[in-house]
C-alpha cells in the first residue's frame, strides 16, 4: 500500500491516510509512539514520503511505514506491549 496524502484532524484526533487506490485509513494519534501527547500543530505537519510507503513528522522525529500502520503497528514492540496493557485495563 502507498499513500497519496495524509492529514491530521485535531477535532477527532485522527491521522488520515488516503491510499493511492482510493481507500482511506485513520488511526488515533494518541496511541502512536512519537505522536502521543504532541501538540496538534506538530502532528498536523505530517508528510508522505516521495515513494508513498511512509509517513514522516520532521519536528517529532517520527517515521512510520504505511504497511505497518495498516497492520496496527503504532510503535516499537515495547510501546505496543504497553499500549496493549493500557487498552486491556480499560476494557
Amino acid at each position: 500500500p502507498r499513500a497519496a496524502a495524509a492529514d491530521y484532524d485535531a477535532m477527532t484526533g485522527l491521522v488520515n491516510i488516503r491510499l493511492r487506490n482510493g481507500a482511506i485509513y485513520s488511526f488515533p494519534a494518541k496511541i502512536t509512539q512519537g505522536l502521543a501527547g504532541a501538540a496538534d500543530e506538530l502532528i498536523a505537519a505530517v508528510e508522505v514520503t516521495p515513494s508513498g510507503i511512509g509517513l514522516h513528522w520532521e519536528a517529532l522525529d517520527a517515521d512510520f511505514t504505511v504497511k505497518g500502520l495498516l497492520a496496527g503497528v503504532f510503535g516499537t514492540k515495547k510501546w505496543m506491549a504497553n499500549l496493549k496493557e493500557q487498552l486491556n485495563a480499560v476494557s
